[in-house]
């Protein structure tokens, strides 16, 4: 798999000339346009982190956050407050955050409420060392900043320099530096040195990794930090942490996101200790280490080029599912095993080979470039293991277990745990919001958060990894959903992989937000079994795909809100009773169309989501017509009898305005600063008539009143150019901009019957 991505990147010109976009008939559009509508998006918060039991000032910024109101975390032992001025007024993006002394050490997601919705999420570390912040430049010896053992600094990477830290160490203490980047959403691949007291380097990490450091001797040691390519700025923050930690005892780092392919992992009912431990040297036949099974073995691909060997004895129609997880643990491994029958006769083996095992392959196709030009960009696959062994015959068996790519890699915290059991039938679930297969570079779509729009409908496509054997049917639900939201789920069938999850916000959804439970539900041996769904997401937005690698992760919670104050651009709306048709006849459903804003473009092409209606083809709709029809023929499609969920969907480039609302508003307050003037206007006017006929006494207090009165007409007058300015600036925000997205109608219950006999 580790290969593959490489020769992927190889491919990505003649990919790009190549590979067409789903929506083919919009290809002249859809180079100039953005993809999605405008969503809230979350993007750093300062700091990135805090201790358990403390309390910390936290400053945010964003995308379509400027109306930001109650910043939310996904552990309730953290709370928040706005931040207050001198006046008593919260102050734009600062928060005073809570940290419970009983909070669990780990990552949590930030959210902002906003006018849109809740926003995407934002990684928040918890831990128990002491925080600092960076707060002045640091890119000189000189100015390095003092950082105690024990403790970790937030700071975000100065672009083309190096971050200077300094520490006291005493001789033989084992110091641990860890720069946490990647893991907390960060863009920075950071490269980290520990000098001497002068700058001069001692040991290196240049894979954003620990380094574990033995001090020497009694004095100041320098820590340097800085971007591979020397990148910096506001998205290349990161925590570094100083830590001591006993000799000889395993490296603790700061918590970590998962990679969105670790939802498969681990198992149901799996301890959290393996109950045994690699035995080295066990790198050959004569060292072979010896297991019985069932088994659930802990080991290392150390040192570089390991090869760690068991031996166990086996009967004839034994089956056993072997299962390895490495690279699930966000490890830059490839495990690899070849199991073999061993036939001894005196000194002399004969060795036969049994099974190999290797990759657990996505069970949907996956984008070829890891973007999204022709499948989703998310790999729930894995270069980790999952296979079925049978044994043929009575004897000594023996399992190698490598990393494929280990003869270069020498690091211990490369670990793996090694589980063969009797079959234990299973099935772990993902989801990520519905991509566009477009080629015009614009990424924003698959970051987007679950912000729906009244009347808007948003599709969660749902992968399944089944284990062990299960092949049955699994049910899609959603509960804990905010007013006037619900979930369909297009459930993924027998055999299958996929499935949809369809959430719904009606026209008149109040403003709310909700922490959804996202679940799957399947009969496994009889028995009814529910397992969570976990959500992924890209980390950032990404408007440019030809400059950055996408960092898709999984998210701690599931919520889900309603604007309350924007609408879809159209709603597609079926009707709500269950459709029925006899198998072999043809299906007709009217669809109403609600339009809320103009399009580029007349036809809406449509696509039929959902199984046994997923292979019908393509067919175009008006997009201005106030109704239309889908046409399905359960001939065509061999669909058998029984009852069905599906939607429709498909591509539109809709005239998007952003904040109509503040147009009205600032052509309001135009006019009435217009009027204000025009009233001031004529009160000078008729003061200084009366002035100039006042008699001689009265004339200063007359003077006076006309003095006054130009100064109103002048604070007027500067009024009323603010106001002009202010309502230029909303109209050219609210000017139509062409923007795509997926539009997908409300759900279709189908029910087929047999056909009369």
């Amino acid at each position: 798999m580790t290969a593959f991505v490489y020769y992927s990147r190889f491919r990505w010109m003649l990919l790009t000339a190549l590979i067409c976009g789903t929506w083919l008939s919009m290809t002249s559009l859809l180079f100039a346009q953005s993809v999605g509508l405008p969503a809230p998006r979350l993007l750093t918060t300062i700091p990135m982190g805090a201790k358990v039991g403390s309390q910390v000032e936290v400053t945010i910024s964003g995308e379509h956050i400027d109306d930001a109101d109650e910043l939310t975390f996904s552990d309730r032992h953290i709370t928040t407050a706005r931040k207050l001025n001198a006046a008593g007024q919260p102050e734009p993006n600062k928060y005073v955050v809570t940290i419970a002394a009983d909070c669990p050490v780990g990552i949590h997601e930030a959210r902002v409420m906003t006018r849109l919705g809740i926003s995407s999420s934002r990684a928040f570390s918890v831990g128990t060392l002491d925080e600092a912040l960076q707060t002045k430049a640091n890119t000189t010896l000189a100015t390095a900043m003092e950082l105690k053992v024990n403790s970790i600094c937030n700071a975000t990477m100065t672009q083309r320099a190096v971050d200077h830290y300094v520490f006291e160490g005493r001789k033989g203490q084992r110091v641990i530096v860890d720069c946490a980047t990647r893991g907390i959403d960060s863009k920075l691949d950071a490269v980290v040195i520990i000098a001497d007291a002068v700058g001069r380097d001692l040991v290196v990490e240049r894979r954003g990794g620990t380094l574990d450091f033995t001090v020497p001797t009694d004095g100041k040691y320098v820590i340097k930090v800085h971007e591979l390519t020397f990148k910096g700025g506001q998205a290349y923050y990161y925590r570094l942490a100083v830590s001591e930690q006993p000799a000889g005892t395993p490296i603790v780092r700061m918590s970590s996101t998962k990679p969105v392919n670790s939802f498969s992992w681990p198992p149901q009912g799996l301890k959290e200790q393996a109950d045994l431990a690699e035995s080295e040297p066990n790198n050959d036949r004569t060292k072979a280490q010896k297991i019985s099974l069932p088994c659930d073995i802990a080991g290392s691909f150390f040192p570089a080029a390991d090869v760690d060997v068991f031996e166990f004895e086996a009967k004839k129609g034994d089956i056993w599912w072997v299962e390895v997880a490495s690279e699930r643990f966000g490890l830059p491994t490839d495990p690899s095993i070849l199991v073999q029958h061993v036939a001894r006769t005196g000194d002399t083996e004969k060795l036969t080979d049994v099974a190999e095992f290797s990759d657990i392959p996505s069970p949907v196709k996956v984008s070829s470039n890891g973007y999204a030009y022709d499948g989703p960009p998310y790999n729930a696959g894995s270069s980790d293991i999952l296979g079925k062994l049978e044994i043929k015959e009575d004897g000594l068996y023996r399992l190698q277990l490598a990393d494929l790519f280990g003869g270069t890699r020498n690091d211990s915290k490369n670990v793996y745990r090694l589980v063969i059991r009797k079959a234990s039938p299973d099935v772990a679930i993902v989801a990520w919001a519905l991509h566009m297969e477009l080629r015009n570079g614009d990424r924003n779509a698959v970051s987007k958060p679950l912000a729906l729009r009244g009347g808007a409908t948003m599709a969660l496509e749902v992968v399944a990894i089944r284990r062990d054997g299960f092949d049955g049917d699994i049910d899609l639900a959603m509960e804990g959903l905010p007013e006037g939201v619900t979930a369909s789920g297009l459930k993924i069938s027998a055999g299958q992989s996929r499935g949809l999850m369809l959430v719904t916000a009606n026209q008149n959804a109040p403003r709310a937000i909700g922490s959804g439970t996202f679940f799957g539900r399947a009969t496994i041996n009889g028995e009814v079994v529910t397992r969570p769904v976990r959500l992924a997401s890209y980390a950032w937005p990404i408007p440019d795909s030809w400059g950055e690698i996408p960092s898709p992760r999984l998210f701690a919670d599931i919520p889900v809100s309603v604007s309350g104050l924007e609408f879809a651009p159209i709603t597609l709306t079926p009707p709500k009773e269950v459709q029925s048709v006899t198998a072999g006849e043809k299906l007709t459903i009217p669809l109403l169309h609600t339009r809320r804003s103009e399009f580029s473009g007349a036809v809406l092409q449509l696509r039929t989501m959902g199984a046994g209606f997923d292979r019908a083809p393509q067919f175009d709709v008006q997009i201005n017509a106030d109704q239309s029809q889908a046409v399905l023929d359960t001939a065509a499609l061999k669909t058998p009898p029984g009852d069905y969920l599906i939607a429709f969907y498909g591509g539109a480039v809709a005239k998007y305005r952003h904040r109509p609302d503040l147009v009205v508003a600032a052509e309001e307050a135009h006019k009435k600063a217009m009027e204000e003037l025009s009233a001031i206007d004529a009160e000078v006017k008729k003061l200084t008539e009366a002035a100039k006929a006042a008699a001689t006494e009265a004339k200063p207090e007359a003077d006076k009143a006309v003095e006054a009165a130009t100064v109103k007409h002048k604070a007027a007058t500067a009024a009323v150019t603010a106001a002009a300015d202010r309502l230029k600036k909303a109209t050219a925000a609210a000017a139509p901009t062409d923007i795509v997205d997926i539009v997908v109608s409300e759900p279709i219950a189908i029910r087929v019957n047999a056909p009369a006999k």
